[in-house]
């Protein structure tokens, strides 16, 4: 029986699909990249995306408050509760501006501070990740219809392999901190990603660690982070407490985190 939480995940993979088909039109034209106040990049894929995924949520999730990235650098920041969700419409603009595939659609529910549902779409890749009370990933191209049958269910790998253990890290904001936590935790082999695809990377077992000390958003991780949670994974702060999220106070800014294929004990 599928439980609840991987049921409102696959529905979340249905509504990232149909989010993506305006998002690749985008991709495969001669667009121009602008920037938002916080001097990040953004196009109008953004925008459109979440426009289309805002709508689908007020059907499958009604009454239930939305941070939303496009939104709330507009200003519109819902008051929420110990149940919201996060939106990313186009998680690593610059991997989508660069062309290089490495960009995704991500939602994610939270409860009491845990993301409990997510997906992770990467359109150009046709890679889906979901995660509920399992992780699921598969191959989806954009519009396409988005099923249980379809998808394979994924797990994080409970030891490195023999030739060592692989960090996994961001193709754009990777830095000396990040590759000295990598290197104290034993990793022979480091690889780049972009977007919310690092912790998918972490949760299908192609990588053991994703450390993060550079600034984040909370509908950056969410996604991915249930994903991970629901393959086994684990994601914590680097002192290894409780990774959580509804940080209203701090603008829902992140702090710094560690994923983990194997939960620190």
């Amino acid at each position: 029986m599928t439980d609840k939480m991987d049921t409102l995940a696959l529905e979340f993979g249905r509504i990232c699909s149909q989010a993506a088909l305006p998002v690749m039109d985008i991709y495969q034209t001669d667009f121009t990249p602008e920037q938002k106040a916080d001097r990040s990049p953004v196009t109008d894929a953004d925008a459109i995306a979440e426009k289309v995924i805002l709508a689908a949520l007020k059907t499958c999730c009604p009454g239930i408050p939305v941070l939303a990235e496009e939104e709330f650098a507009a200003g519109i920041r819902p008051e929420i509760d110990d149940v919201f969700l996060l939106v990313d419409p186009v998680d690593g603009t610059k991997e989508f501006i660069a062309r290089n595939g490495e960009f995704t659609l991500n939602i994610a529910l939270i409860r009491q501070g845990v993301p409990v549902a997510g997906c992770v779409y990467a359109p150009a890749l046709e890679r889906i990740y979901l995660g509920g009370e399992t992780a699921r990933a598969g191959a989806l191209k954009p519009g396409g219809t988005v099923s249980i049958e379809t998808l394979s269910q994924i797990e994080t790998r409970k030891s490195p392999p023999e030739s060592g253990a692989v960090a996994v890290m961001s193709r754009s904001h990777a830095d000396e901190r990040t590759r000295a936590f990598a290197d104290a935790f034993g990793a022979s082999e480091a690889v780049s990603a972009g977007s919310s695809l690092k912790f998918c990377r972490v949760a299908e077992g192609a990588a053991d660690i994703y450390p993060r000390f550079g600034p984040t958003m909370e509908w950056d991780t969410g996604a991915g982070h249930a994903v991970l949670n629901g393959a086994g994974g684990a994601v914590t702060q680097p002192d290894h407490s409780p990774f959580l999220y509804g940080k209203a106070a701090d603008g829902y800014r992140n702090g710094h985190f560690i994923a983990w294929a194997v939960p620190p004990r």
